[in-house]
Formats: C-alpha cells, sequence, structure tokens
C-alpha cells in the first residue's frame, strides 16, 4: 500500500502578484522552489490564510533572490496582493518510508519572502 504524504513545505509566504491573463500555474522564486525540493511543473497546493481558498496548480520558476509569489490564469481570483499563503506539495510512498520520511520545510523571511 502506498500513502501520500506531504513532501515540502513553504509556509507563510506573501502573494506579490495575481496575473489573470497569464496562462496559469504559479510563480515561485526559484531559489524557494529549490529550497523545498519542487521541481518545474510541480503540482502545488495552496493554502490563503487571509481568505481560507485553497486550490491547486502547477510551480514555474520565478527569478532568484526575488520573493516573487505569483498566482496566475483563474488562481488570481482566489487571492490578493499581500495575502499570506502556505504552499504545499505531496509525494506517494510506501508507508513504512513514509514513517521514517522527512519532508522539506521552508520558513522564508514573512515580509521578504527570501530565505533567511
Amino acid at each position: 500500500m502506498q500513502i501520500e504524504v506531504v513532501k515540502s513545505k513553504i509556509h507563510r509566504v506573501q502573494c506579490t502578484g495575481a496575473d489573470l491573463n497569464y496562462i496559469g500555474s504559479i510563480t515561485i522564486d526559484e531559489d524557494l522552489m529549490d529550497a523545498a525540493g519542487i521541481i518545474r511543473g510541480e503540482k502545488v497546493q495552496i493554502v490563503n490564510n487571509n481568505n481560507g481558498e485553497r486550490l491547486e496548480t502547477y510551480a514555474i520558476p520565478g527569478p532568484r533572490n526575488s520573493g516573487e509569489i505569483t498566482l496566475n490564469g483563474a488562481a488570481a481570483r482566489k487571492v490578493a496582493v499581500g495575502d499570506v499563503l502556505i504552499l504545499i506539495t505531496y509525494a506517494w510512498m510506501p508507508v513504512e518510508e513514509a514513517k521514517v520520511f522527512q519532508p522539506r520545510l521552508v520558513f522564508p523571511d514573512e515580509a521578504t519572502n527570501l530565505l533567511k
């Protein structure tokens, strides 16, 4: 049997942009993606602490050391610039592996979204 567990989390970043006319996805500072082990195109769950919205999309890298967190396409309607977000990825693995697996947890500076 396999179960789905948290693979990584970027905790409490501010939304820096919402681009309704972009094709879709979430743009994430590539430094944050690397720190969390998130790859281009990976499914990401976004939890909006300000309004309770939860949605899923895929990650695309943004400029390094920019702090960019931009929701694109229809997802842009679910956030406002400045909203506090939690970004989560998941992975499937055997139960025994899941028992010892350690997810990557990233806690950026809440004012800048940059790694501390």
